[in-house]
C-alpha cells in the first residue's frame, strides 16, 4: 500500500482497521520526506522525534480500544507563520532565524488536541508577501510537478509538501490568495474560510483584516474533515465568530441539480492565459451538465481588486512590522528582504499625512463596494466559479525581478480577502503537463455550498487522482 498517497479518510479508516499503525505511516512520510525533501525544498523545520513520539500515542489509545478523533494519528506540515510553542517559527525571515516561541498558536492547539502528528514546519515567502515562495529568506521551494517552476506563494512549502506525498494535509495562511493560489499550481484542493471562521491568534500578521489560515488537502472531503476540527469561537481573537458550526462532511454530496452557479465575465479578461480560460470553460461546462443552471453576472468593481488591495494590505503591513525591532524577540530590520521593505514603504507612504485621503481611504471605499457587489451577486446565485491563479506554474526566476507582474498573479483570488469571503481551489486539469485549478466562492458563512459543489465536480472527474511523477 502506498501510504503516501492515502487521504485524511482513508487513513483514519485504516488506522481504526489496524491495517497499519501510525508509527508505521509516520515513519514511511519520514522516510519521504528524506528521500524528495532535497529536489523540493518544501520544509524549514522538520521534527521526526516529536512525530513519532505523537504517533505512538494514537497507536497506544487505538490498541487499547478507545475512540480517536478522525485527525489522530494523521501527519501534518504547518506553514511557519504560525506559532509553534517549543518548535522554531521564522515566518520565513531572518529576523525570526533562531525565535523558538514560548506559547502557540489556538490552530496549533487544536492539532494537538486532535493527536495530530506534526512533521514539520514548511517554508513560505517572508512574513507571507510573495506569489511564488521565492521571498523566503532561507530557500526556493520547487514545484514538484516541474522542478524549474514555482509552487506558487505564500503557502508553496504547504502546497508542495502535500503534492509530493511529504504531509497527509498541510495548515496554511491565505491574505490575498496564499493557500489557493499555490493548492492550485500543485494540484491540490485550498480552502479559505471566512473571515472570522477560524481563530488568527498565533498567526504571525502580515495584513489582520486580511489574514485568514486554512487547510491544505488532497480531496474536498479531507478539507471539510480539518475544517470541522480548526473552525470555532476562539475569546484571544477578537474577530474569530461566537456561533455555533455544522459538520461540514455533512454537506457534501449532495445534487447539484437547479443550483445557481455564477460566472462572471471579470474573471476571464485578457489578463487571464487562454489556455487555462479553456479548461475552466469546460470544468463550468461539467456542471452545468450535472444540472447546475450557470449565469453570466458581473462584478465590475473586482477590475480594482489589485490595485485596493497593494494598497490595504501593505498599510497594514507597515503597522504589523513596527513590532518586530530587535528589542523583545528576533534580530534587527536589516535582516528584513527586499520585498518586506518594500511593502513597509508602500504602506507608510498610503498613510502618511497628505496621501492618507488619495490613497487608503479611497481603497478602503472601493474595498466596500467590492463587497457590496458580491452581496448583490449571491442575491441571484448560490455559488461563483472562475479560475484560481491566471496561469499554471511559470518559471522559477520569471517575475522575481518585476514586482508588478508577480502582484498580477493575485488578480483571481484577492476579492475574496478584501469581502472576507471563503474560496476554494480544486484540480480541473492541466496546461502543459501543469495543473490548473478551479476557484469556487461562497456568500459569507456559506462554506458547506462551495465544499459540496466543490466534491460533486471532483467525484465525477478524475483530475485530484493525478500525482506528479518524483
Amino acid at each position: 500500500m502506498d501510504l503516501q498517497s492515502l487521504t485524511i479518510k482513508e487513513v483514519h479508516k485504516s488506522l481504526k482497521n489496524k491495517t497499519f499503525s501510525s508509527k508505521e505511516l509516520t515513519t514511511s512520510l519520514l522516510d519521504r520526506i528524506e528521500k524528495i525533501e532535497p529536489k523540493i525544498d518544501s520544509y524549514l523545520e522538520s521534527t521526526p522525534e516529536l512525530a513519532l513520539k505523537q504517533a505512538e500515542r494514537t497507536d497506544k489509545l487505538i490498541q487499547s480500544n478507545q475512540e480517536i478523533s478522525v485527525l489522530s494519528g494523521i501527519p501534518v506540515s504547518v506553514k511557519d507563520v504560525v506559532v509553534t510553542r517549543g518548535i522554531k517559527t521564522t515566518a520565513g525571515s531572518r529576523i525570526l532565524e533562531n525565535f523558538i516561541p514560548p506559547y502557540s498558536a489556538t490552530i496549533y492547539d487544536r492539532l494537538l488536541e486532535e493527536n495530530a502528528v506534526i512533521l514539520g514546519k514548511t517554508n513560505m515567502d517572508e512574513f507571507a508577501m510573495g506569489s511564488s515562495t521565492e521571498n523566503s529568506a532561507f530557500k526556493i521551494t520547487k514545484n514538484p510537478w516541474n522542478l524549474n517552476k514555482v509552487p506558487g506563494g505564500s503557502s508553496g512549502g504547504s502546497a508542495a509538501s502535500v503534492s509530493s506525498g511529504m504531509a497527509t494535509y498541510s495548515i496554511g495562511s491565505d491574505t490575498g490568495g496564499s493557500i489557493r493560489q499555490p493548492a492550485a499550481l500543485c494540484g491540490v484542493v485550498g480552502m479559505k474560510p471566512t473571515y472570522g471562521r477560524v481563530s488568527r491568534y498565533g498567526l504571525i500578521a502580515m495584513a489582520s483584516s486580511l489574514d485568514q489560515i486554512g487547510p491544505i488537502t488532497k480531496t474536498v472531503e479531507d478539507s471539510a474533515i480539518v475544517l470541522n476540527a480548526i473552525s470555532g469561537y476562539d475569546p484571544k481573537d477578537s474577530n474569530c465568530i461566537d456561533k455555533k458550526f455544522s459538520d461540514f462532511t455533512a454537506s457534501i454530496g449532495k445534487d447539484i441539480k437547479n443550483l445557481k452557479i455564477g460566472v462572471p465575465n471579470e474573471f476571464f479578461d485578457e489578463g487571464v492565459d487562454v489556455k487555462v480560460k479553456n479548461i475552466v470553460e469546460v470544468a463550468i461546462k461539467h456542471l452545468e451538465d450535472l444540472g447546475a443552471k450557470i449565469e453570466e453576472i458581473s462584478l465590475p468593481h473586482s477590475r480594482e481588486a489589485v490595485a485596493v488591495y497593494y494598497l490595504i494590505m501593505p498599510s497594514e503591513v507597515s503597522a504589523n512590522m513596527a513590532r518586530f525591532d530587535g528589542i523583545r524577540y528576533g534580530y534587527g530590520r536589516d535582516k528584513f528582504g527586499d520585498e518586506v521593505k518594500r511593502r513597509i514603504m508602500l504602506g507608510t507612504y498610503a498613510l502618511s499625512s497628505g496621501y492618507y485621503d488619495d490613497y487608503y481611504l479611497k481603497a478602503a471605499k472601493v474595498r466596500t463596494l467590492i463587497r457590496m457587489e458580491f452581496k448583490e451577486a449571491f442575491e441571484k446565485v448560490n455559488v461563483i466559479l472562475g479560475p484560481t491563479s491566471p496561469t499554471v506554474a511559470f518559471d522559477i526566476g520569471e517575475k522575481a525581478s518585476n514586482p508588478l507582474q508577480m502582484y498580477l498573479a493575485d488578480i483571481l483570488s484577492v476579492s475574496q480577502n478584501l469581502a472576507g469571503l471563503p474560496a476554494i481551489s480544486i484540480p480541473c486539469g492541466f496546461v502543459d503537463g501543469l495543473p490548473v485549478g478551479l476557484q469556487i466562492t461562497g456568500n459569507h458563512w456559506e462554506e458547506e455550498k462551495i465544499l459540496n459543489v466543490a466534491h460533486v465536480y471532483e467525484q465525477s472527474t478524475n483530475w485530484h487522482k493525478q500525482n506528479p511523477k518524483l
